[in-house]
């Protein structure tokens, strides 16, 4: 087991709990379509972002880093713009692809969304035969942040240690949250409209 700096980063998919336990659904087609969307966007993360682990609707990614923050959380952010590009044309897709299903999984593609929430800290990271496993506090504030009071569905959510170490963001809001089993935390978030996306930091040449 080592210890070592890292930004976390949680893709999750608003909209899934209902879509999957409405009467009757197809859970075979809702399976499918929440793969495909998870996977656009994991097929869109590159270094330093890796992929640690699926969590159901939700997708658990992390990049190490030595030094200052600032240069990796840039770059993540960049990478978070095509997050949300990739997750629309995907979802427009299979609608359309789906369109002549009547099961509840294919008739609720259009309420699903993205939701993208990011920290950074010291964590543990261990080797489990072929698996690598993350842990430490920084782990658990930003699960517990997946419930939260932000007014909004789709959006981008930073805790004050990743804001901080953040460009400037136009259009970013802040909140004061109570953590369940954590505490009071302060956050920050950005809607994830079209215009708020196009003012993240863009991917340098090469990246």
């Amino acid at each position: 087991m080592r210890l070592t700096s890292a930004v976390l980063a949680i893709a999750d998919i608003s909209g899934y709990t209902g879509f999957v336990h409405q009467k009757d659904i197809s859970i075979v087609h809702a399976e499918e379509i929440i793969t495909a969307l998870l996977g656009c966007v994991i097929d869109r993360a590159s270094h330093p972002l890796n992929l640690n682990k699926l969590e159901g609707d939700a997708a658990l990614l992390y990049a190490e880093y030595e030094g200052a923050a600032a240069v990796v959380v840039s770059d993540i952010l960049a990478q978070i713009g095509a997050f949300f590009g990739g997750f629309e044309q995907t979802r427009l897709r299979l609608q359309q692809d789906r369109s002549g299903c009547g099961c509840e999984a294919c008739q609720g593609i259009d309420r699903l969304r993205l939701k993208i929430l990011l920290h950074l800290g010291e964590i543990a990271v261990k080797q489990v035969r072929q698996f690598t496993e993350l842990a430490g506090k920084p782990l658990i504030l930003l699960h517990r942040l997946l419930k939260n009071g932000v007014p909004a569905r789709e959006y981008i959510l930073m805790t004050e240690d990743f804001a901080t170490a953040a460009p400037a963001i136009a259009g970013l809001n802040w909140l004061d949250e109570e953590v369940d089993g954590v505490g009071p935390a302060r956050i920050a978030y950005v809607l994830a409209t079209p215009e708020a996306l196009r003012h993240l930091p863009v991917l340098s040449a090469g990246t």
